[in-house]
């Protein structure tokens, strides 16, 4: 009686689940999401989350340390993150008298701060579909591993190309790698 309780239990939740959560592209929520969005309450408009050519959220949320995010919450640069993300600049800082990550620690003035050599923050100005750059050729080999190999060539490439045009650029692979932005 048991496992048909559970069965039927399962089945009834599992039909009124609504999977429409997943990786959202910035550059396509006016097209795909931002209705749905301003269905369940959502009041921002599709430009002011994402926009190359306007000050929108993408401005204000960064790329803390290469894998974490943060917000700036000050016109002089201040950040807010998790204390996972920080955790490892917080204990470089840190010294046997001074534990930061015990005793906490609060500059009362700029001049105060403890600067987090290597460090990094990076913020979004433009998202591209690469694909036909990185895929150039890449779909005739057979072999995996030659594939592979073609696109670590070609992204490499693309990365220093916009490392000579001044910018800093990084090619990430979507959808099991079929499309590159």
């Amino acid at each position: 009686m048991k496992h048909i309780f559970l069965t039927l239990s399962l089945f009834i939740l599992t039909t009124c689940i609504r999977a429409d959560e997943g990786m959202w592209l910035p550059q396509f929520l006016k097209a795909l999401n931002i209705e749905d969005m301003k269905r369940n309450g959502f009041k921002l408009t599709a430009e002011q989350l994402y926009s190359i050519n306007r000050i929108s959220m993408k401005d204000g949320v960064a790329l803390f340390g290469g894998g974490c995010t943060a917000e700036v919450i000050s016109k002089n640069g201040l950040l807010l993150t998790n204390h996972h993300c920080g955790y490892g600049a917080i204990s470089a800082l840190s010294t046997v008298d001074k534990n930061h990550l015990k005793q906490g620690f609060f500059a009362k003035s700029p001049a105060d701060e403890l600067p987090c050599k290597g460090l990094s923050v990076s913020f979004v100005k433009s998202i591209v579909d690469v694909s036909l750059i990185i895929l150039n050729q890449a779909e005739a080999f057979t072999s995996e591993q030659q594939r592979d190999s073609v696109i670590k060539t070609h992204m490499a490439a693309y990365e220093s190309q916009k490392k000579t045009e001044g910018k800093q650029g990084f090619v990430r692979g979507f959808y099991y790698g079929r499309v590159f932005y």
